[in-house]
């Protein structure tokens, strides 16, 4: 569903009936390149703004949130709306430009929702009383980023993505399924209360796919803070007998799946920080396997130790332009589908490949894995985010691999 459609669903089709739109469509490379600088232009030092786009309408000279520009005007956005501010003491809400698109800047989702509906409701001559109560951004470590989890349709990414949410970021959840995604995000918006999550399809090893997935997302909600790179699989197994096959499956979308979204959320946030506001953060969901080597897992293993190399090249890459790169290295998730799946999960695939001396079934594997770490439990979703949400805080740190395994895996 279109911004548009969404603020037709909330204020109604009467609304919607009497506005003048310039053009059926808000122009779609205009917005991908505007709506990022309007991100950091209509936020602060601390926060940026989520912005919704709509096809361009007409909007009352009167209208005091509003900057309206020419197309020729949108190269220094920033500036404008910077004098928009020192004439009414505060920046627009919504900034319209001509015969090109409308967009509308809020705290979060909600917020630019309530704002692009206020404007119908300005330019349609409805009574105001339409417009409904403004819900305040919700509370937590990340109030108001906008943070993409892939694979974030179950496992670990959706116990990431669901203590995101809880700590106030509005979760864009990528995967393959995207049914699976979707049903996953309408269930965190109604646990959150509000707009806390939305859906997108991915191929992580696909360059198209990447590409559109951040396309999409500019044009639902203006840019993005936060990358988190958790998509990865795993094929396990003797290097005497292993598939070549498996070999370039693994690699595909455990190294160069990560370096395809890096380098298209870089695009991003470049764009937007440039204009201004915090740092913004990539974070690899990496492994301990990418710490010590990890006996007949050696495709999991090398793709998770070359993606760290990646991590501290990105790191020195994109910190001039006020990105900070880093990966976290879980330990055991022995819950998540990865281990406990009975057809594929690594419990299976461990006991079948013999890599756990005298198991005879899944039970005596799971059981050997446990007894190897200090802490006496496998590692969950809430540990890996608060080491997310660890690096995102942590303004002078890029580069690094965080350990997060029980003490299982400690660095030198």
């Amino acid at each position: 569903m279109t911004a548009l459609a969404e603020v037709v669903e909330l204020v109604g089709a009467d609304v919607a009936g009497k506005l003048r739109f310039d053009a059926d469509e808000a122009n779609r490379e205009t917005v991908l390149e505007v709506a990022p600088v309007l991100r950091s232009a209509l936020g602060d030092d601390n926060r940026r703004a989520t912005i919704l786009t709509a096809p361009p309408f007409e909007l009352p000279p009167e209208y005091p949130p509003a900057l309206t520009l020419d197309s020729k005007d949108t190269a220094d956005v920033a500036e404008k709306i910077e004098e928009f501010k020192a004439n009414h003491g505060q920046k627009p809400s919504v900034v319209s430009v001509k015969d090109i698109a409308l967009f509308a800047g809020g705290g979060d989702i909600d917020t630019a929702r309530r704002e692009l509906a206020a404007a119908c409701v300005a330019a349609s001559g409805v009574d105001e009383d339409v417009v409904p109560l403004e819900t305040a951004c919700a509370p937590g470590r990340l109030t108001g980023k906008i943070a993409l989890v892939t694979g974030g349709a179950r496992g670990f990414g959706l116990g990431i993505a669901e203590e995101l949410a809880a700590n106030g970021a509005t979760v864009v959840l990528a995967d393959l399924d995207v049914d699976g995604a979707a049903a996953a995000a309408e269930t965190l918006s109604k646990k959150a209360g509000r707009t806390a999550a939305f859906a997108l399809k991915v191929d992580i090893s696909d360059e198209d796919s990447v590409r559109s997935m951040f396309e999409k997302i500019v044009l639902a909600v203006g840019g993005l803070d936060l990358l988190v790179a958790n998509a990865g699989v795993l094929k396990a197994g003797p290097v005497v007998d292993f598939d070549k096959k498996d070999w370039d499956f693994v690699t595909k979308i455990n190294y160069s799946g990560y370096f395809l979204c890096v380098k298209h959320a870089a695009a991003v946030m470049a764009r937007q920080n440039a204009a201004g506001g915090p740092w913004t953060d990539i974070v690899q969901v990496n492994s301990k396997s990418g710490l010590v080597g990890s006996k007949r897992n050696a495709a999991y293993a090398g793709s998770k130790f070359g993606t760290i190399g990646l991590t501290q090249s990105f790191a020195l890459e994109l910190i001039e332009h006020q990105i900070k790169v880093n990966s976290v290295c879980p330990g055991n998730f022995f819950d998540g589908p990865l281990w406990s799946n009975p057809e594929n999960g690594l419990f299976v695939q461990y006991l079948r490949s013999g890599k756990v001396p005298g198991a005879k079934n899944v039970e005596d594997v799971k059981k050997y894995y446990e007894n190897m770490i200090p802490m006496g439990r496998g590692c969950f979703p809430a540990d890996v985010a608060k080491a997310i949400m660890y690096c995102v805080e942590q303004a002078y740190e890029t580069g690094q691999a965080i350990p997060v395994t029980g003490g299982q895996v400690m660095l030198n």
